[in-house]
């Protein structure tokens, strides 16, 4: 009964979460494989991590700096993704692909590092004790990945419904939101609120939307 119950309790407090979006935009980028090893790697590590040292972990590793590290990783993305509009999208095989896997752990790690589902986690384990340690985890890391395998689940089947180069917009777009959102409270936490969050995050997506229009005009001249 408590394996059950901390399953949908973690399974409802990850649906509509960021991560979940996330994976729907990374279905554009890497094969459903890929994102399957990276994202259960990624759950069982967090999930253990939340369980057995939470409390420590948010005490050696600064929320503040996870969050800045999750903000590069989605402007990478988004970036990655507008620059594969037009025909680049299986530039992904070969060599590149083997560290695919790891591409999405470490994206989804730093996404989901302090997140309410892990919060969650700690929470359960804080409760029940070392004795039901195995339970806690193994529960919290099911429902997890069952809500994800749902953001997969709608990623595939928009890839397969949408116009070509269409989910790479939507990659795009996504991604970059959740780059300004992970930057904008990496500042908050780190510069303890004020005006300058968000003047560094509105500078920083001019900086990135430069970026982008200078990616497009290259693009253009080469006639990609």
């Amino acid at each position: 009964m408590l394996f059950w119950k901390i399953l949908i309790a973690e399974f409802i407090a990850e649906m509509g979460d960021k991560t979940q979006l996330m994976l729907i935009a990374m279905t554009s980028r890497y094969k459903l494989r890929d994102i399957l090893l990276g994202t259960a790697a990624a759950v069982l590590v967090l999930n253990g991590l939340a369980v057995l040292a939470g409390s420590l972990l948010s005490e050696l590793i600064p929320l503040w700096l996870m969050r800045l590290i999750a903000a590069a990783a989605f402007f990478y993305f988004a970036w990655s993704a507008l620059k594969k509009q037009g025909g680049e999208e299986e530039q992904v095989s070969g060599g590149k692909s083997r560290f695919a896997p790891m591409g999405v752990f470490l994206t989804f790690f730093a996404a989901e590092l302090g997140d309410k589902t892990q919060l969650t986690a700690v929470t359960f384990a804080a409760n029940e004790g070392l004795s039901r340690a195995v339970t806690v985890w193994l529960a919290c890391s099911v429902g997890l990945f069952a809500a994800d395998l749902a953001g997969m689940a709608a990623g595939m089947l928009l890839k397969k419904r949408l116009p070509e180069g269409a989910l790479g917009a939507v990659a795009f777009v996504l991604f970059a939101f959740f780059a300004l959102v992970a930057l904008h409270e990496g500042c908050i936490l780190l510069l303890t609120g004020g005006k300058w969050p968000l003047i560094i995050t509105v500078a920083a997506g001019l900086c990135f939307t430069g970026l982008c229009a200078l990616t497009l005009r290259k693009k253009d001249a080469s006639g990609d």
